[in-house]
């Protein structure tokens, strides 16, 4: 991707891939506010020199990533990046996914699909508090209950962290925690903020989940930080609710 936002030619980066990084960097920047319209499907073809079908891959990559919701008859919209005081509490140490899982009498599986040091996208240098482009860490993994893929997660890392997760080898081949190698490498939880919202998912990951591309999923977006403020974790998640509900436990026995 050039400086200008324009499509490089020459990368083996995919078209619809650069058209998302160009597309969050306005997002994210503020070049596009939220609530705003998107350029229209055909307008941004002309304006990267794409078709139609390569823009709109990367629209739904966006909307499962969370950055714009689609209207009906209208179009693309942009959304607001939570803030980090919205949303529940969790009280709880483990991550968020696992606490789930654990309630489930089922036998859990995790392939990692891809990892390894990449530049980091601007959401994620955005809520690691890095500067953009940064290089850091990626980690791709579909985790299966009883045989049924039922969760896509990439999980961003920053540049100190990248050492030590090159070197958990257990956890790259799917056997172990990243929560609890980052733990030992000295990032424990001390907060997060997730946001849950239903989406469709991008191409790449509905084959992965074997769902169609037009099957609602949960996108689960956290941040993690650790008891000094440091944030160190950011994933995003996508969810078959089919297969893994969202359980809610509400205590009341402290209010007034």
């Amino acid at each position: 991707m050039t400086l200008s936002g324009a499509i490089d030619r020459q990368s083996s980066t995919p078209y619809y891939q650069q058209l998302v990084e160009a597309l969050e960097h306005r997002l994210t920047g503020g070049e596009i506010p939220q609530g705003e319209r998107l350029p229209s499907e055909n307008e941004l073809g002309k304006e990267f020199g794409l078709s139609r079908a390569t823009v709109r891959q990367a629209l739904q990559v966006l909307e499962s990533q969370g950055l714009v919701t689609r209207v009906t008859n209208r179009g693309v919209f942009a959304t607001r990046p939570p803030a980090e005081d919205e949303g529940w509490t969790i009280q709880q140490p483990q991550g968020f996914l696992e606490n789930a899982l654990s309630h489930q009498n089922t036998s859990v599986t995790t392939q990692v699909l891809r990892h390894g040091p990449t530049i980091l996208p601007a959401f994620a240098c955005q809520q690691l508090k890095v500067p953009e482009n940064t290089a850091g860490y990626e980690l791709v993994r579909l985790r299966t209950l009883n045989g049924v893929p039922a969760l896509y997660s990439i999980n961003y890392s920053p540049p100190d962290l990248v050492p030590a997760i090159a070197a958990a080898h257990d956890v790259l081949d799917g056997q172990a925690s990243l929560s609890q190698a980052l733990a030992a490498a000295g990032y424990s939880l001390g907060g997060a903020h997730r946001s849950v919202r239903a989406v469709a998912p991008s191409p790449e990951i509905a084959a992965a989940l074997d769902i169609k591309p037009t099957t609602p999923t949960l996108h689960i977006r956290s941040t993690s930080w650790t008891p000094t403020g440091q944030h160190f974790d950011v994933y995003d998640t996508w969810v078959r609710s089919d297969i893994v509900p969202l359980e809610v436990n509400v205590d009341a026995t402290g209010s007034a």
